[in-house]
């Protein structure tokens, strides 16, 4: 069939009215046949179109530079173009987007048959598609400056809290010699002397958890640096320790198993001295604390019991956040730290703490931890 023979009536019918814009054009373009409904969406009435027009006068600028230099060159190597989209320019200056189709006939004079798709739907999930990528690069970029932001107010934080930190123990210490020095050539004021003394070490004590709270949420965690250990010994010294700090409270040491353990000698006294701290504050006065000191083949643990109401099964985790302070008793002055830093002691251990809690039994906090690093 030639190029331009003539259609039959039903030919014509069902080529003017197919679903999709149907075209025929010479090489360079020129129609040859449009069905009508192509020419209803650029505007144009066929006979506007055929041998007057060509097919690339219609596309934007960008789709004749895309049919210069991609279209014709395709279609001379391959003979055949699919699902292509450019835009359309209708008569009146609005854009159609369509998908196009192309093959590339040789019976005779060559010519290219052409079919088009309206896209406004795949046009509009392509630039919502784009506009959605768009805002998440956008989003990812300020996440990136705030994460960046974070870290320098982080590094401010954690600079001023070693700062404060230090320039407060300066003046606690002035405190405490003068305490001792007092203590010694004036008898009648120890009480008093003896008073100011044990405010100066709650004050201390508050700024090692200041310290290592802002050490485990802004630096990436304490550190323990682990050496061979007496650990009976140790937990012993330390009660008794406590024992000076805590008047009032009877302090009992219990020690079970043997063997050698490593472990950061400096944090398990912070540990204990936290733990008991706790049991002082929301134990039963008229019980007394037991610290225990257990060595198993494969681990070591101390724990702290006291007596007293039991803690809710509910709170028990939340006692380990930072800044929690139980509801029962307790002392005003607690900043709710030393669960925390107990909890974090553990870790930097390798190690773990659990909670039992029941009006048979009492409360006891256990700290867990392997009894060797390697």
């Amino acid at each position: 069939m030639s190029s331009t023979q003539a259609l039959s009536a039903e030919e014509q019918a069902l080529f003017d009215s197919a679903a999709c814009g149907l075209m025929r054009t010479r090489p360079n373009g020129t129609f040859l046949r449009v069905n009508a409904t192509f020419a209803s969406w650029v505007g144009y009435a066929p006979h506007e179109l055929l041998y007057q027009r060509r097919f690339q006068e219609l596309l934007t600028v960008g789709g004749r530079i895309f049919h210069q230099t991609h279209w014709v060159p395709l279609l001379q190597m391959q003979g055949s173009i699919s699902e292509v989209k450019l835009e359309l320019v209708h008569r009146d200056g609005t854009r159609i987007p369509v998908v196009l189709n192309a093959i590339v006939r040789k019976d005779g004079e060559p010519v290219h048959d052409l079919a088009a798709f309206v896209a406004r739907d795949r046009d509009k999930y392509e630039k919502e598609l784009v506009a959605s990528r768009q805002r998440l690069e956008q989003l990812v970029h300020e996440l990136a400056t705030l994460h960046e932001e974070a870290k320098d107010r982080a590094l401010f934080a954690e600079q001023m809290m070693g700062i404060v930190s230090h320039d407060l123990r300066n003046p606690i210490g002035t405190i405490r010699m003068g305490a001792a020095l007092l203590e010694r050539t004036a008898p009648a004021a120890r009480p008093v002397i003896q008073r100011l003394a044990r405010a100066a070490d709650r004050a201390d004590r508050l700024i090692t958890d200041l310290l290592d709270f802002t050490r485990a949420r802004l630096g990436g965690g304490l550190t323990a640096s682990c050496h061979p250990l007496e650990l009976h010994a140790l937990v012993s010294a330390a009660v008794e320790d406590l024992r000076l700090a805590h008047p009032t409270r009877v302090l009992q040491h219990r020690a079970l198993g043997s063997g050698a353990c490593e472990a950061d000698s400096h944090r398990l006294e912070q540990l204990i001295g936290n733990l008991v701290s706790n049991a002082v504050a929301y134990g039963d006065p008229a019980h007394p604390i037991v610290v225990e000191s257990s060595i198993d083949p494969d681990s070591f643990s101390v724990s702290v019991n006291n007596r007293g109401a039991p803690i809710p099964k509910e709170l028990h985790e939340r006692l380990f956040h930072p800044m929690t302070r139980g509801s029962q008793g307790g002392s005003a002055r607690s900043v709710g730290l030393g669960l925390f830093i107990v909890q974090e002691i553990a870790k930097a251990h390798g190690g773990r703490v659990d909670l039992s809690s029941t009006e048979e039994a009492g409360t006891t906090f256990r700290a867990t931890f392997p009894r060797t690093r390697g």
